[in-house]
């Protein structure tokens, strides 16, 4: 179906029509309205209604006529600007009122043609008949809209200015994972995903079911109705579209995330990169693996020790987690694989996982991690001290190298 003309703009045919239309009775008009609605289908009613100035009632009235047998003209008809006189005519006041009702709890950006309000129709009603004027809700709805005034929730976007240094970061990794790459050095984007509460609880989202018949889980998330919470690590490569992800039953701690790097190591990256002997991790600056976060790079030089491999850290600056790859590239296909699926025991959870493909041909492997890992650990000046860790010319607390030490 075709979309419909935008909003308030007449294309060249509706424009044909509406000359023909004003030429037109009051019976016939609304009948010939009604028609152009059912021409119109889906959204034909308020489409003739935004054109025309007509109410809902008053097209669907001439729709009635049409569907009916009888469909003589009456023979007292109205003449053009006959009827019920509309109370902003009758009584000018009350659009001033409303606007010094508005005044007060009016937002947004004055130069702006479209506005809105955060106080109800019914308690402007009511304002207005402590002033003497007696309205109604339906009344103060129809006059808001004539003035410009739309029901509107909040939308996010804005982010602020851009630091130049943001952007500086961003051609960086670049220019870094462009390098890896064309020495077939693995490159890997890591991130937490949401944690889940496992057991019969509802999940976002719809699947195909035979009617009537949902599946019923718990009504309350309450977290001891089930069976703990899965904690999601993953890792995405770059190059080759895989990836990992382990899932935790503790804490989401740096520990934890540099084990999880461990495992992808051991699975898939060193059958899949045998000759490596570097590796570049892009990783928000947040979190488990927080640029700032000193057990995350002791945990990090343990793996480098262990497998002989230079690595890389590149963190993201704050606020642009988004821009991860591991988000838009795994996080959000698998949860649109498990969707409307209840997360009954930590099985699921990584069967889930394991099941997430696409088009692109994306592969995701998934292990369960039953070790508990503990919070708070602190790592001392001295172990520091000892770390084989270069930061880099380029914003050194985002970016650095941690080399083996044997």
């Amino acid at each position: 179906m075709p979309a419909h003309p935008i909003a308030g703009v007449a294309t060249e045919d509706e424009r044909l029509w509406l000359n023909l239309f004003s030429e037109l009775n009051e019976v016939q008009r609304r009948r010939f309205a009604a028609l152009k609605a059912l021409e119109l289908k889906w959204g034909g009613v308020s489409r003739v209604c935004e054109l025309t100035g007509m109410s809902h009632h008053t097209v669907e009235k001439g729709r009635d006529e049409l569907k009916s047998k009888d469909t003589s003209v009456p023979g007292r008809l109205r003449k053009m600007g006959g009827g019920r006189k509309r109370i902003i005519d009758k009584d000018p006041r009350i659009k001033g009122d409303i606007e010094r009702i508005l005044d007060e709890t009016t937002a947004g950006n004055p130069m702006s043609r479209l506005r809105w309000v955060n106080k109800s129709t019914y308690a402007i009603a009511d304002e207005l008949g402590s002033r003497g004027a007696n309205v109604s809700e339906d009344t103060v709805r129809r006059i808001l809209k004539l003035q410009g005034y739309t029901l509107q929730a909040n939308r996010k976007s804005v982010e602020g200015a851009s630091p130049p240094e943001r952007d500086a970061q961003f051609r960086y990794i670049n220019a870094q994972a462009t390098g890896f790459l064309r020495k077939k050095q693995p490159v890997i984007s890591v991130d937490t995903k949401k944690k889940e509460l496992v057991g019969d609880f509802k999940n976002a989202g719809r699947t195909w079911r035979r009617k009537r018949n949902p599946r019923e889980v718990n009504v309350h998330d309450f977290p001891d109705l089930g069976k703990g919470k899965a904690v999601p690590y993953g890792a995405y490569d770059v190059a080759l579209n895989k990836g990992f992800v382990n899932v935790g039953v503790s804490s989401d701690t740096a520990e934890f995330a540099v084990e999880s790097i461990r495992q992808w190591w051991k699975q898939l990256g060193r059958a899949c990169y045998p000759r490596a002997k570097e590796l570049l991790i892009c990783a928000d600056s947040g979190g488990s693996n927080s640029s700032r976060s000193r057990c995350w790079k002791r945990f990090l030089q343990d793996f480098s020790d262990e497998t002989r491999l230079k690595i890389t850290v590149l963190h993201f600056p704050p606020g642009t987690s988004k821009w991860n790859k591991i988000e838009h590239r795994l996080f959000s296909f698998i949860s649109m694989n498990w969707k409307g699926c209840p997360l009954t025991d930590y099985q699921v959870v990584v069967n889930l996982i394991k099941g997430t493909r696409t088009a692109t041909g994306l592969e995701v492997f998934a292990r369960l991690d039953t070790n508990r890992y503990a919070k708070g650990l602190k790592v001392s000046d001295e172990e520091m001290a000892s770390l084989r860790i270069r930061r880099h010319s380029l914003h050194p607390l985002w970016n650095y190298t941690i080399g083996p030490r044997r």
